[in-house]
């Protein structure tokens, strides 16, 4: 403002120079050199009038060239807050698909888990645990990258709000949850006294003249393989699902009720007392089974087979047997399919049934 009222102020000044300057030269000048005179100050006034009318102009023009300067200024942050909503939005459906995936890759590593323990008691004890390294490999690999690409959030106070929401979320959807908890499943655990492990397999191996036992709290409802003991005395309150027992030298093993099959193989000169859906023995040989089971039981490449009803009680097998499914009223003990001996009309000789005075054993 000080700078146009300096430019009119000059303007004005000029003005007055130049009024002066014809006045003097018209003073002294002849008749015909006035007229001259006099239209020379008609053009200078014009152009004095001319130059404010242009001081004037550039002004206002400035003004009116701050409008679009903010205009675009306001536009330029528009965009800039659209883009950096859509790349918040674009991140958000990366970590949504990251999480998706890690789901599925673990339900996939499930689904192999369960494979390997349907497997239990057909596969033998070295194969069985070449398959449970390559899992627990492939586990550990996954639980890596999925480190590496969604990294735990630093810890943070959250409302309770959001606290019953996450767990409400959690419930909802198991998968990874999993995905999130982890793991779906544990890597195998060392047990204590040559114990074997993970979350769905345990048990003992490699383990010689020891008392052992599980209490119901621990083998609910798991998978539970006993592999090379020698001169053991195994006990096993509660419920499991499977029972394997391999390899075992001059044991006895004592066991609640299992949901589903107890598998014996490569067992001698053994006491068992089990209770179970199926019974299948395979290559034992001089091994007493006080047995409780709801179908046929199955022996092959056996010899020297003694069986019995099953007797062994402890406190709380009332509520196992509830929780296995089992049904108690019916027992097939001495109902034995050979599938060495094909013969109908003869008993096999590779198994036959315990006489009633050899039963009465002390377990405890």
């Amino acid at each position: 403002m000080g700078k146009e009222n300096k430019a009119g102020a000059d303007v004005s000044v000029s003005g007055q120079s130049q009024r002066a300057l014809v006045g003097g030269l018209t003073e002294g000048a002849p008749g015909g050199s006035k007229a001259a005179a006099g239209k020379l100050e008609a053009k200078m006034e014009a152009a004095s009038c001319s130059a404010a009318a242009a001081n004037g102009a550039v002004g206002s023009q400035r003004d009116r060239s701050l409008v679009p300067e903010r205009l675009q200024r306001r536009e330029q942050e528009r965009q800039l807050e659209v883009e950096r909503r859509k790349q918040k939005r674009q991140n958000q459906e990366v970590e949504e698909e990251k999480s998706d995936f890690f789901a599925a890759a673990f339900a996939r590593l499930q689904g192999l888990q369960k494979l390997v323990n349907d497997a239990v008691l057909f596969l033998a004890a070295y194969d069985l645990r070449q398959g449970q390294e390559a899992l627990t490999r492939l586990q550990a690999t996954l639980a890596e990258r999925r480190q590496e690409l969604q990294p735990k959030k630093r810890f943070a106070f959250k409302t309770r709000r959001k606290d019953a929401v996450s767990a409400t979320t959690v419930d909802a959807a198991p998968g990874p949850a999993a995905a999130e908890g982890i793991l779906a499943f544990p890597p195998p655990l060392k047990e204590e006294g040559g114990g074997i492990g993970s979350g769905f397999v345990f048990g003992f191996s490699n383990v010689e003249s020891q008392v052992l036992e599980k209490r119901a709290e621990e083998l609910h409802q798991r998978d539970v393989l006993l592999t090379e003991l020698s001169k053991c005395t195994v006990r096993l309150y509660g419920n499991p699902n499977t029972l394997r027992l391999a390899k075992a030298r001059g044991c006895t093993l004592l066991c609640g009720p299992v949901s589903t099959s107890v598998f014996l193989e490569d067992c001698s000169d053994c006491v068992l007392a089990v209770a179970c859906q199926q019974l299948r023995v395979h290559t034992t040989r001089d091994t007493r089974i006080f047995l409780q089971v709801t179908s046929r039981a199955i022996v092959e490449d056996c010899s020297g087979i003694q069986f019995a009803p099953y007797t062994w009680s402890y406190p709380g097998i009332d509520k196992d047997f509830e929780g296995s499914g089992l049904d108690r009223s019916k027992n097939n003990w001495n109902d034995i399919d050979d599938f060495n001996w094909l013969a109908r009309d003869t008993a096999s000789p590779n198994w036959s049934i315990l006489p009633e005075e050899e039963r009465t054993v002390q377990w405890d």
